[in-house]
């Protein structure tokens, strides 16, 4: 690499041009990835310049990491090499925006805010609400598969994302999904792009769903005297003709967070639409509290503000954790009895009727972590469940598996697609499932 490195950073100042080629020493330290520094930051204002630089990689072997505003690096392996961060903020032009379909094209850098104050002027939302999301890109958020208490009605990115408009690990520009011009393969391009952390492409425009604003939205928060009886709740709300828009389990750790007061355990339901609707469904959610011996009161609409901020909670570890949502009480007092064993508190929130749970606490020892996310998996393992380490130091990281066992027939797909798109291990080497 020393060699090579001066016709190497010559040839990218010829492709973005020197002032987005950064080699310095401090900023290239302050952009390093699990401690891994890069030798070069490249800010591309293209998608030409991102195609023209990947292609340079490619035929150099480098290893280069996407990066977006830079929320979720915490998340997977370390990588097991790096040479160049491709910094993809620079991409933040609204393409195309039909306010009457109910669509835009966004470049990957436009932030979630940024794409919020767009659409908002016309009552429309992208509805993704992951804990600080207006700061974050709408690439990451694909790349990350973010989402918060919002997918309990609206799902996630996979099923807001129409089309995507990519660069392989060789430079080579690709669209697949809606206002396809050219796709690969015959595969779902969109979906394999959401959740793959930048392994398979550097996405660089997505095509998205949008939807109306709610005409009205309430919210109440249900507090119980066990997990149990929240469970119980949870079930009937499943089984009922509410449509809540959030329904969030949290226990006493998760309520003293957001500042709702006390008690063993509550799930906060909030429902949007028509007011009269509104009002019938929450006349529902009130029954069905009240025969679960929950005391309910109304929150505020700063509730999910001040939730977004509870979970956000810098410099913790947090695990996802997926269950049955039959089982999600049980599942509950099983991470905090885990969490506790390593003597911390778990702070539990979760979007209740799809049975996925977010637990956080300070940071401990690998080998502590280690053990508690061991003990998770085996209590789910028999249901189907797991445990992702969703944000965890490097060491604990290195020394848990944070993506968890996966299926021998599964991971072999998954090699198969990383051969296919990026044969040479460019992008974000090591990161993936199983090391991909």
């Amino acid at each position: 690499m020393s060699i090579l490195a001066g016709p190497i950073q010559g040839a990218l100042a010829a492709i973005v041009g020197r002032e987005a080629l950064v080699d310095d020493t401090a900023a290239c330290v302050s952009a390093a990835v699990d401690g891994l520094v890069p030798r070069w930051i490249v800010r591309p204002r293209s998608l030409e310049h991102v195609s023209r630089v990947l292609a340079l990689a490619w035929d150099a072997e480098l290893a280069v990491v996407p990066r977006g505003g830079g929320n979720a690096l915490a998340l997977g392996h370390p990588p097991s090499r790096l040479d160049l961060v491709l910094d993809l903020r620079r991409l933040d032009r609204v393409v195309e925006y039909n306010p009457d379909d109910l669509t835009v094209t966004v470049e990957a850098g436009t932030t979630m805010g940024a794409l919020a104050a767009r659409v908002g002027a016309r009552r429309q939302l992208l509805p993704l609400d992951p804990a600080g999301v207006e700061r974050r890109t709408l690439g990451g958020l694909a790349a990350t598969d973010a989402s918060g208490p919002l997918r309990a009605r609206y799902g996630t990115m996979r099923d807001l994302l129409l089309g995507v408009r990519f660069v392989q690990a060789d430079g080579v520009m690709t669209w697949g999904g809606a206002k396809v011009v050219k796709s690969v393969s015959g595969y779902d391009v969109p979906k394999l792009m959401v959740g793959a952390l930048g392994t398979l492409g550097v996405l660089g425009e997505l095509t998205l769903r949008l939807h109306p604003e709610p005409e009205f939205e309430a919210t109440w928060l249900a507090v119980f005297t066990d997990v149990a009886a929240a469970q119980a709740f949870v079930a009937r709300l499943v089984d009922s003709t509410v449509q809540p828009s959030r329904v969030e389990f949290l226990n006493r750790a998760g309520l003293a967070a957001c500042g709702a007061g006390d008690g063993p355990a509550a799930v906060a339901v909030s429902i949007g639409t028509a007011e009269e609707a509104v009002r019938a469904q929450g006349e529902t959610v009130a029954r069905f509290a009240r025969e679960a011996g929950a005391w309910l009161r109304p929150l505020g609409a700063s509730f999910w503000a001040a939730h977004a901020e509870a979970t956000a909670l810098d410099g913790a570890i947090v695990l996802s954790v997926g269950t049955l949502v039959t089982l999600v009480g049980e599942t509950a007092a099983e991470t905090e009895r885990a969490v506790a064993a390593a003597g911390v508190a778990a702070t539990l929130t979760g979007a209740a009727t799809l049975g996925s749970l977010r637990a956080a606490f300070p940071a401990v020892e690998p080998r502590a972590v280690r053990t508690l996310v061991e003990r998770l998996r085996a209590f789910l393992a028999p249901v189907g469940g797991g445990v992702i380490i969703q944000r965890a130091p490097a060491a604990v990281r290195a020394a848990v598996d944070p993506w968890g066992p996966v299926e021998p027939g599964a991971l072999s797909l998954m090699r198969g697609l990383k051969d296919e798109f990026d044969a040479k291990r460019v992008l974000n080497p090591g990161r993936f499932v199983g090391g991909l």
